[in-house]
């Protein structure tokens, strides 16, 4: 009898951990994400781990820019937009003409990299007022060579690389560093993938370019990582200093919008608070600096609190 009674209390503790695990593998469908690749490494890792636990739902994800997600976004394209930005005003307005609501959410810090080939020697530091000078519009056909910046550094030519005007790091980079979002001069390599400007600057002497820190971090080796002087003195980018506010300007916060119109969508929510459950670990891992735990904690009781209004 005792047996028996032993074996009715473990049968509902296994029953109810074989239907949560039934749940887990039932779980089906399609999520569409796209926009910025500076945060396409964070959600891409997430994806990885999630299919793991529901292979069922298909997680697909693009990198066309901040500004090319929304653009998708707003168009109901997509469930998901990654972000190296806030939403712009015109963005909002193009959701609304759809009917389109939104909850914006951080997942991480990132530092904009500001990187030279390693066969470049002259270069110790910048400061923002030499990377105004170099990128600011009024610098397009002018400033064409090292020696303008400095008088000792070499006359060579400077071959710019940077994101495209797509991109919400291009949008920030010009907006602290040349005073206005979205504007610079055109004549430099630019490109919506950072793999391609990490080739540019990796194959070129005279190369200067921008993006993400962590395709820095991957491609280290082949790079060299300029420190910033915003009146402090030189600064790197790294955890330290990204997260204590040191590396000025340059350093930003990381975001995911979630579309009201696919929340009602049980996968959805799923992966959004599988993202938020393990932003923390993952975010290290591809090489950006994870928000504090109580950041995530908030983070996430927005988000269902955003789901129960549109799922009622």
């Amino acid at each position: 009898m005792l047996a028996a009674a032993i074996m009715i209390m473990i049968l509902p503790s296994c029953n109810s951990k074989k239907s949560s695990e039934e749940e887990n593998s039932k779980l089906t469908g399609e999520i569409k994400i796209d926009g910025s690749s500076t945060v396409y490494p964070i959600t891409e890792a997430v994806a990885e781990e999630f299919r793991n636990i529901h292979p069922d739902v298909h997680v697909t994800i693009g990198f066309s820019g901040t500004g090319g997600g929304f653009k998708k976004f707003s168009r109901m394209e997509t469930d998901i937009s990654d972000a190296s930005r806030p939403i712009k005003a015109e963005e909002e307005a193009a959701c609304k003409e759809k009917n389109i609501d939104y909850i914006g959410l951080e997942i991480a810090y990132d530092g904009m990299a500001v990187l030279v080939n390693p066969q470049n020697t002259w270069v110790d530091h910048l400061t923002i007022a030499e990377l105004k000078m170099i990128w600011e519009p009024a610098a397009q056909g002018k400033i064409l060579r090292w020696n303008q910046i400095r008088p000792e550094w070499p006359d060579k030519e400077i071959h710019l690389f940077g994101p495209g005007v797509a991109s919400g790091t291009y949008d920030y980079f010009t907006e602290v560093v040349v005073g206005e979002s979205g504007s610079s001069r055109g004549d430099f390599t630019a490109s919506e993938d950072d793999n391609v400007l990490v080739q540019g600057i990796k194959n070129d002497m005279l190369a200067l370019g921008f993006f993400g820190l962590a395709y820095y971090q991957e491609n280290k080796e082949f790079l060299k990582l300029i420190p910033i002087d915003n009146g402090q003195g030189p600064v790197l980018p790294n955890f330290e200093t990204i997260t204590n506010g040191t590396y000025t300007p340059l350093s930003r916060p990381l975001y995911i919008y979630i579309s009201s119109q696919s929340v009602i969508r049980q996968e959805v929510v799923e992966f959004v608070n599988f993202y938020l459950d393990n932003a923390k670990t993952l975010v290290k891992e591809v090489g950006y600096d994870p928000l504090p735990d109580q950041k995530y904690t908030d983070e996430k009781s927005r988000f269902n609190d955003f789901v129960i209004k549109y799922k009622e």
